[in-house]
């Protein structure tokens, strides 16, 4: 099997999502995705952005330098470390962590114009990032990527060559406190095939999105 729900909806379309109430309604919905790294959430969220191209991505800020072949404002926007701090300061961001010693951040700006023209946003965010952001937008729809076990995520980080090897263990350390948390979110999905996890996470996302009664744009 390679998808559990935590709120125990099935991923069929049999327990159709919540509809929109409140001040949700005729806004756009927020689609929080978090994972260790190496559980292969970046190649899950493109596969979901090109399949559901009317989704926004939000681009997240950080610190740390852009690995090979990365470029600013597709990849990430690369600030640097005192221009992230005056974000803090001036509230720049919907939700901000340190994470493997570099700063990342979310734009409140682009989340808030977005979401208020009736756009839903796919987020990538690590856990710390999610549980902040959840407190200012509380109907997000949480959706937490796990590995098929901890032997594979190790052996995804120490193939990928990108990290040095301080790097590599620092992210494995921190992996098993991140999994820990995958309680704290509505879906968990397991990337154990990725084509199978890609059609499981994109017709999550379309379940939530017909449930929708606002018009798309």
């Amino acid at each position: 099997m390679s998808a559990t729900s935590s709120d125990k909806r099935a991923l069929s379309g049999n327990a159709a999502p919540d509809a929109p109430t409140g001040d949700q309604a005729g806004k756009g919905r927020l689609f929080i995705i978090s994972a260790p790294s190496g559980a292969g959430k970046s190649t899950l969220c493109k596969a979901a952005l090109t399949r559901i191209p009317e989704l926004r991505y939000s681009i997240s800020y950080t610190t740390r330098a852009p690995r090979s072949g990365e470029q600013d404002r597709v990849a990430y926007h690369f600030i640097s470390r005192a221009e992230f701090i005056r974000g803090i300061d001036a509230g720049r961001w919907a939700e901000w962590a340190k994470v493997h010693g570099h700063y990342y951040g979310t734009s409140a700006e682009f989340i808030t114009k977005e979401m208020a023209s009736g756009h839903d946003i796919l987020l990538d965010i690590d856990v710390q990032g999610a549980l902040q952001i959840q407190k200012r937008f509380a109907e997000s729809i949480t959706i937490f990527i796990m590995p098929p076990s901890s032997q594979v995520l190790e052996r995804r980080l120490r193939s990928r060559g990108s990290d040095s090897r301080e790097e590599i263990n620092r992210r494995i350390k921190n992996a098993a406190a991140e999994m820990a948390s995958r309680d704290l979110y509505r879906h968990v999905l397991i990337n154990d095939r990725l084509e199978i996890a890609i059609e499981e996470l994109v017709a999550l996302i379309a379940s939530y999105r017909r449930s929708s009664d606002h018009p798309r744009r």
